[in-house]
């Protein structure tokens, strides 16, 4: 990240919602995981590492956040997003693919825009939430695999 970058990301979090800040983030993880593929494809295995590790770290942070939270439907379906994601950014090392983290990159987004809606909304039901968010499968998921419980709770 340029020191331009970074510059204006500490201006935008200074002044950010709730909202902003778990965009912030969102946007953070997306381009951790674009680096991560980038780097794949130059057979630059310390960057790969390097930008799939703090692609790790900030689904924590955002795990952390749910664990804070009311819990509830949504944080069981996040739960589950993030799991799956760290999942498939696993597979995506093993493999090494770096179509299996662009495809991970887009449904970050998809759920990036979503909290976008949200902040800009001022009712959650003017956005469309997709049916994979709303249910416990993950389209990155294996078909076969069941969601598994969790001795924590959000």
């Amino acid at each position: 990240m340029s020191p331009t970058d970074l510059a204006y990301r500490k201006t935008a979090v200074g002044g950010a919602s709730g909202f902003g800040l778990l965009i912030a983030l969102y946007d953070t993880l997306a381009g951790d995981l674009r680096r991560a593929a980038d780097a794949e494809r130059a057979n630059d295995i310390e960057k790969r590492c390097k930008e799939a590790n703090h692609a790790l770290l900030v689904i924590a942070h955002l795990e952390d956040g749910l664990a804070r939270g009311n819990g509830g439907d949504l944080a069981r379906q996040l739960a589950v997003f993030y799991s799956s994601l760290r999942r498939a950014m696993i597979q995506a090392q093993a493999k090494r693919s770096p179509e299996i983290l662009e495809q991970q990159i887009a449904l970050v987004l998809e759920v990036r825009t979503i909290w976008q809606g949200l902040e800009l909304s001022t009712s959650s039901s003017a956005v469309e939430v997709p049916a994979w968010v709303q249910t416990s499968t993950y389209p990155g998921g294996s078909p076969h695999r069941q969601r598994s419980e969790s001795s924590w709770s959000a």
